[in-house]
């Protein structure tokens, strides 16, 4: 049975160098990565992703893995779509909406 508690979101936050040219199209091209694979992002260093469970999410973490760039911090958090729905939003000092599930949430 597929619940709240066992469906999960990936967020991928990082803080990547941008001095050299190098630099940034490495850290373009990891946020490209990201965006292919599913990812939307909610900041410019923060992107989340929804699976549909723990194994799902540990594949898109391999692959997380393996784009990564030669240098910077690369942080993956995983929690549950329950606690997705409590995420409070503001943008500027109006408060956003609750967030609404994707339509990846509709399973076959």
């Amino acid at each position: 049975m597929l619940s709240g508690y066992r469906l999960m979101w990936m967020m991928v936050l990082f803080d990547l160098p941008v001095l050299t040219k190098q630099e940034r199209k490495a850290a373009a091209n990891f946020r490209n990565f990201l965006l292919d694979q599913g990812f939307e992002m909610c900041q410019l260093s923060v992107y989340m992703r929804f699976c549909a469970g723990k194994e799902q999410s540990q594949v898109y973490t391999r692959r997380v893995q393996s784009a990564l760039p030669p240098s910077g911090n690369v942080q993956i958090i995983y929690f549950t779509d329950k606690q997705y729905e409590n995420i409070v939003s503001f943008n500027g000092a109006t408060r956003e909406q609750a967030h609404k599930n994707p339509q990846q949430y509709t399973l076959f």
